[in-house]
């Protein structure tokens, strides 16, 4: 029996010149090719004949999507303008997440100058990944604020010459930082958790005692795909709103978005 093998950073399987690609590097452009393709072949379905599992699948998360972003923002051109952004962001996380479960990612090794490694490794179950895509979140979150209420309004939530807002809004800013923390740490311990999980009880019990985690972690792959798109969305809004005003109904957002743990 080999020896279990469970390693916090992803490993590194490739050098070009001093650049370094890990494992999950490869895993995530495995991830974007697969959702690059499915996209252009569902889309070149629909112009051509608007059917067909996958068509049928994708058209009714995207709707499904659609009228979640309109509950919240409650604003059809407003949930047009986030629905790109943050349809592109949940289908990443849960390629990702459901990746990382797939017999032989993690498993199929190659041996490299730094010795063996797994080949493939769950993106999301990388912490530099999650780490990027709060980055990604919260920079995009400030450039749609600033879209919508002008680079001085927004600016004024967090710079003020009164001293009391000028400290309220410097905290505020503060915020925003925290949530690159909240948002990657969230999600990279919640996917990396259920990976090792899945690797101890295959270890120890193969072939059937897996299959209930197996299940268990797609169910938690989509939650926290989820989870990180309605938080995002809520932050959009909340960036997007001016002084005064409460577009956010929090009691609109789906149930799973206070599952955070």
């Amino acid at each position: 029996m080999s020896a279990l093998h469970i390693s916090l950073a992803a490993e590194p399987v490739i050098n070009i010149g001093s650049f370094v690609i890990t494992n999950s590097m490869l895993a995530s452009v495995v991830a974007s090719v697969f959702i690059v393709t499915l996209t252009l072949l569902v889309t070149r379905r629909v112009a051509l004949q608007p059917k067909g599992l996958a068509v049928n699948i994708l058209d009714a998360g995207g709707e499904a999507l659609l009228a979640m972003i309109e509950r919240v923002t409650n604003h059809h051109q407003r949930a047009l303008t986030y629905f790109p952004f943050l349809a592109t962001l949940f289908l990443f996380i849960i390629v990702n997440n459901w990746l990382g479960l797939l017999p032989g990612v993690g498993t199929i090794v190659i041996n490299t100058p730094h010795g063996t490694m797994p080949l493939l490794r769950g993106a999301t179950a990388d912490l530099n990944t999650t780490f990027a895509l709060a980055i990604i979140s919260v920079i995009l979150t400030q450039i749609y604020a600033i879209r919508h209420l002008g680079l001085l309004t927004h600016l004024g939530k967090y710079f003020s010459l009164n001293p009391i807002l000028l400290f309220v809004g410097l905290l505020e800013f503060i915020a925003e930082f925290s949530k690159v923390l909240s948002f990657s740490f969230r999600l990279f311990g919640n996917i990396f958790a259920g990976e090792v999980l899945l690797v101890v009880i295959s270890f120890l019990v193969p072939l059937v005692a897996p299959l209930p985690f197996f299940f268990l972690e797609l169910f938690v792959g989509f939650i926290q795909a989820l989870v990180f798109t309605t938080l995002t969305l809520v932050f959009l809004e909340i960036a997007s709103a001016s002084h005064g005003e409460h577009t956010v109904d929090v009691h609109s957002a789906p149930a799973s978005a206070s599952l955070v743990n």
